[in-house]
């Protein structure tokens, strides 16, 4: 908590956007709300929510290695300006819409602005602030992030008392329309550098050029799909706590709520743990104990007889899901160079929306052949595969022999404590990493 306190003190540029992030984050969380109350009002079936909740996802499952490339190409910030006013757009069109259709592809309109928003932002940061502040950053990204997903319903709640949803779908279009504002006069988030001998290709190419990034650096490799199965099963859990405090733990609506907020704040816990950073070998031992957390939390979540007994089993799982998301992303920033950064953010983008499609598309059936808690316990389960899958996969990724001998052969003044300099790509090596503004530094809501 301490360096996020510093940063807010001594960053002024940071405090203007994350007074912006967090408004918009406000805003979203109870927005979300708002948007199954529509859904469901207006076409009185569950599969009305499902289906909007889907097509959220689509646009990032489809195209967020291209998102990733337009923030690599383009001003990060007029990438962030232009995904909040997208957003603002579609949420002030489905507040005045009535149609299943025109739902549909509003929201699938507001899913592109986050698709684009998430990557350029992430990659944007580490220019916000100087270089000792900047894991703090990523840290406080991911708390606000969740936070909104905390408070937010709640303010919905207290809304939905003296008006209809809609009222809340054009407060949170105000909210991203402030966000634009706000970031639009900072100055931040400028394309980056390319290198000399570099070619510019199509968007496509570009694209294409970060998923292939991606495949060749073994360690980034593993923890990207050790993330990305992970949410498969966080998936499973999301759809599967519900049903499981209702009927299993007999915790009715409040429960749910009141596990849910725990679960929340656990993450916030987690996410800010990462706020003094580290070198590589300390981000991926972190990152393994946040993959090793969740599997045991699911697991005791499954298993607990009350929901007083489950309050610190969410609790556990919530920090996991925190420190997982944040070592994650500063495993990213401290191992990919500026140029492909966002891109390497796009693809985790897209594979995450895929495991949560999936996992939505399948828990369902699962839950009613097997039960909740079995669910619940079977997601533990695979996590700790995943946990194992991921140490054994990154054995001889960024050991700390590596780092050592990296820092001894780099010069004095070329020593930074929370990267490697550039490394070797390859099965057996450190990834490439970053150098200059950005290459070293720097969230989405999992739960």
């Amino acid at each position: 908590m301490a360096p996020a306190i510093d940063l807010l003190r001594n960053e002024a540029r940071a405090r203007v956007f994350f007074a912006a992030l967090a408004q918009s984050a406000l805003g979203t969380g109870a927005a979300y709300v708002a948007l199954l109350v529509v859904a469901f009002d207006r076409f009185e079936s569950a599969w009305a929510i499902g289906l909007v909740l889907f097509a959220d996802l689509v646009p990032s499952m489809l195209l967020g290695p291209v998102f990733g490339a337009a923030a690599d190409r383009w001003s990060r910030r007029t990438c962030m300006v232009v995904a909040d006013v997208i957003r603002a757009v579609a949420f002030l069109g489905i507040a005045l819409v009535d149609g299943f259709v025109p739902t549909i592809l509003l929201a699938m309109a507001a899913g592109a602005g986050t698709g684009l928003f998430t990557p350029a932002a992430l990659a944007a940061l580490p220019s916000l602030v100087v270089e000792s502040r900047r894991s703090a950053a990523t840290a406080l990204y991911g708390a606000i992030s969740d936070l909104g997903f905390i408070a937010g319903p709640a303010i919905a709640a207290g809304v939905l008392l003296l008006g209809g949803p809609e009222l809340i779908l054009f407060a949170n279009a105000i909210t991203f329309t402030a966000s634009a504002l706000g970031l639009a006069w900072l100055h931040f988030g400028a394309a980056p550098s390319a290198e000399p001998s570099e070619v510019k290709l199509g968007l496509l190419r570009e694209a294409r050029e970060g998923l292939g990034a991606v495949l060749a650096m073994a360690g980034l490799r593993a923890v990207i799909a050790g993330s990305g199965a992970m949410l498969l099963f966080a998936g499973l859990f999301n759809v599967a706590e519900l049903p499981f405090v209702r009927e299993d733990l007999d915790g009715g609506d409040a429960g749910f709520a009141l596990l849910t907020a725990i679960y929340g704040l656990g993450f916030v816990v987690g996410s800010l743990s990462g706020s003094k950073g580290g070198g590589p070998p300390l981000l991926k031992r972190r990152w393994l104990t946040g993959l090793a957390v969740v599997g045991v939390g699911f697991v005791a979540c499954g298993a607990a007889p009350t929901v007083e007994v489950a309050v610190l089993a969410f609790g556990l799982t919530g920090v996991g899901n925190g420190l997982v998301l944040v070592y994650e992303r500063l495993l990213i920033q401290v191992t990919v160079p500026d140029r492909l950064m966002a891109r390497v953010f796009g693809v985790k983008d897209g594979l995450t929306a895929w495991a949560f499609a999936a996992a939505f598309l399948g828990a369902g059936a699962l839950v009613d052949a097997a039960g909740a808690s079995e669910v619940i316990i079977f997601a533990g389960i695979g996590g700790l595969l995943v946990w194992l899958g991921s140490r054994i996969a990154l054995r001889r990724a960024w050991t700390a022999e590596a780092f050592r001998a990296e820092r001894a052969a780099a010069p004095l003044s070329a020593r930074r404590p929370s990267t490697f300099r550039r490394g070797a790509v390859g099965e057996d090596g450190p990834d490439a990493v970053g150098s200059g503004d950005g290459g070293g530094a720097l969230l989405d809501h999992t739960h």
